[in-house]
């Protein structure tokens, strides 16, 4: 019985409404490629970094999300080259993502403008003998997996200095057909919807061995709110991070936000570095789960003729 309530919750918010349907990741600040391709290249050396989210422990069909990231500068690091892999999982639903990235970067008197654009191909699944009918022999639930192949591309714009970015982009231009001609009359209704993300950050120095970096990331889909989440961190000897984020929306009663998380990051070497983080859920779904857990780990390999980096990227 939970599981076909959840089935027809999940086939409210996605065929009735056109809230935020990507995968959102508190961590934004550090995994920025998924968002905007144009970050590609940004980090001024090759680097790979693996991403896991588990929402909403303990709530059954609950989204779970994992991406595998790489980006590297070329030709002189005009240009950057970006690839990601990633997969989501709401209730009998799966999403598997591919997508590559180009960025043209722009040297201007204070920063670097990076144009970026995103080609992508989901395979987008529905597992419905994952469900379990109230009565047998149900006719109207489908009896066999059903998947559809989904091309799409996306374009971004990303600006960063020393102690500044700013970036807008929309990964997924076109409004896939999710729908399923047996359950859905309208396809309309059946739609993954654009989305546009504005992210920026600044850094300042509090002391030689304190910086702090507030970080905010908007969220756009249209006919929806709009939505953010907002980030304050502390860096302490340019290898601790720790930082406290509010992500606005939740449920439409208690208008008190999604939820309050912690992370922290350390950069274990100069390649190596490593995150987690932990939302408070602070929506109604807290009566039914545990929070939510993100994990990262990012490796940049420095390029042997060049001088090793000494500090971090901040961005």
């Amino acid at each position: 019985m939970r599981k076909i309530q959840l089935l027809v919750a999940l086939l409210f918010m996605l065929v009735s409404s056109y809230a935020q349907q990507e995968a959102q990741y508190t961590q934004f600040m550090y995994n920025k490629l998924t968002l905007n391709p144009a970050y590609a290249g940004s980090a001024g050396q090759p680097c790979i970094s693996c991403l896991h989210r588990s929402q909403w422990i303990g709530f059954e069909g609950a989204p779970s999300s994992q991406v595998v990231n790489f980006h590297m500068p070329a030709f002189s690091k005009k240009v950057g080259f970006g690839a990601s892999l990633s997969h989501d999982k709401i209730g009998p639903t799966h999403s598997y993502s591919t997508a590559l990235m180009y960025a043209y970067r722009i040297k201007l008197k204070k920063g670097i403008l990076n144009i970026g654009l995103r080609t992508s191909l989901r395979f987008y699944q529905v597992n419905w003998t994952d469900l379990e009918a109230t009565h047998g022999g149900d006719t109207d639930i489908p009896t066999t997996n059903t998947s559809r192949l989904l091309p799409n591309f996306g374009t971004g714009i990303y600006y960063e200095n020393e102690k500044f970015y700013a970036g807008i982009s929309t990964p997924n231009i076109l409004n896939n057909d999710l729908s399923h001609d047996y359950l859905i009359s309208n396809s309309d209704l059946g739609r993954s919807r654009r989305h546009l993300y504005l992210m920026s950050a600044y850094l300042f120095k509090v002391s030689g061995n304190v910086k702090f970096k507030p970080a905010v990331l908007v969220k756009y889909v249209h006919n929806s709110p709009v939505d953010a989440d907002l980030n304050a961190s502390f860096i302490f000897m340019d290898k601790l991070w720790t930082g406290l984020s509010y992500r606005f929306g939740g449920d439409a009663y208690n208008g008190i936000g999604e939820s309050v998380d912690l992370l922290i990051q350390y950069q274990i070497s100069p390649s190596i570095r490593a995150g987690a983080a932990y939302d408070f859920t602070l929506s109604k779904i807290r009566n039914h789960s545990s929070g939510t857990v993100e994990l990262q780990l990012e490796y940049c390999i420095q390029p042997k003729k060049e001088k090793p980096v000494s500090n971090p990227r901040f961005f």
